[in-house]
């Protein structure tokens, strides 16, 4: 299946980490994630991140590089 066949509505979602990640929203989360409040298409979702998610180390990395 390609992307411009894909009828699913997705969630942007982020862990402990701050790490993000998409999900069919239609779907119970995994343990361990919390939605962002965006959902859209697979793209939107994407644009979403790519916007947020500027650092790409996990937080309890950057916290002990900061220190």
């Amino acid at each position: 299946m390609n992307d411009e066949d894909d009828n699913t509505t997705y969630a942007a979602v982020v862990n402990h980490e701050e790490q993000y990640s998409i999900w069919p929203a239609e779907r119970e989360l995994p343990a361990g994630w919390t939605l962002t409040g965006r959902s859209g298409t697979k793209a939107e979702c994407l644009a979403y991140i790519n916007e947020v998610w500027t650092d790409m180390r996990p937080l309890s990395l950057r916290q002990a590089m900061d220190a």
